[in-house]
């Protein structure tokens, strides 16, 4: 019997706005995967870290502070630093379309920005998640 997907739910920064968070978090536990969520105020370091600790496949990230052009790829970087680049990296919030390839040029597979059905997240992380080195 194959695992559940784990995924943390992480907010990065000095973001103190976490409902949306939430409500993904929520979604994905009831699509069936297991959820860790970090909290506010989060470090990049922080996050890496409960990612490798909880052996999770995706990390999702939640920002509305406009850090997301230094954190999110600091997150990426920190990861491959790691040897944990199978993570599929996600992000979502407030995010202006112009920067969304600059994230994507920096490891994030995708940005779900306000307003995208929780379905259309938990078929990309189906879609895309990288289990082959996972048991």
């Amino acid at each position: 019997m194959e695992r559940p997907i784990r995924v943390l739910v992480a907010k990065p920064g000095l973001d103190g706005h976490d409902r949306g968070a939430k409500v993904i978090a929520r979604a994905l536990r009831d699509a069936g995967m297991e959820v860790i969520y970090t909290g506010l105020r989060q470090t990049p370091e922080q996050i890496v870290e409960a990612a490798i600790q909880e052996d999770v496949d995706v990390v999702a990230l939640s920002i509305l502070s406009g850090a997301h052009n230094t954190l999110f790829p600091k997150i990426t970087k920190l990861l491959k630093e790691r040897g944990a680049e199978d993570i599929l990296v996600i992000g979502g919030g407030v995010i202006p379309e112009e920067d969304i390839p600059f994230l994507k040029e920096h490891g994030i597979a995708e940005i779900f920005t306000p307003g995208t059905p929780t379905s259309a997240v938990i078929e990309y992380i189906k879609a895309n998640v990288k289990r082959l080195a996972k048991k």
